[in-house]
């Protein structure tokens, strides 16, 4: 299941549980974590969605540029955000961590 983000009040709660999920245990993608918000909602070109979990936005972010569907996740493994293609298992674009520059973050998405 998947939740519309259609209000600042639901964009918020959804940020809120990123934030407060990086302070425990994915802090090295705390600072890109708004960094890749603002970009999505600058190409967002139709409804962003995030993923349900027990009826909360999880980490799992779905938008369209264009026709073009892509997903951010947070990789527990690599401890990074991925850029997807479509789904979770779409073509890898790209990956983001604290150490990513929003210079290279505008240039991603720039190019979608």
């Amino acid at each position: 299941m998947s939740i519309s983000i259609n209000s600042i009040e639901l964009l918020q709660t959804y940020l809120n549980g990123v934030m407060r999920r990086s302070e425990h245990h994915a802090g090295n993608v705390e600072g890109v974590s708004l960094a890749l918000l603002g970009a999505v909602m600058w190409r967002a070109t139709a409804e962003i969605e995030v993923r349900e979990y027990k009826g909360s936005p999880a980490n799992m972010l779905w938008f369209f540029v264009d026709e073009n569907k892509y997903s951010l996740l947070y990789n527990h493994t690599t401890e990074q955000i991925e850029l997807r293609e479509r789904t979770k298992n779409g073509d890898l674009i790209s990956t983001f961590d604290n150490s990513t520059s929003y210079q290279e973050v505008i240039g991603v998405f720039r190019n979608l």
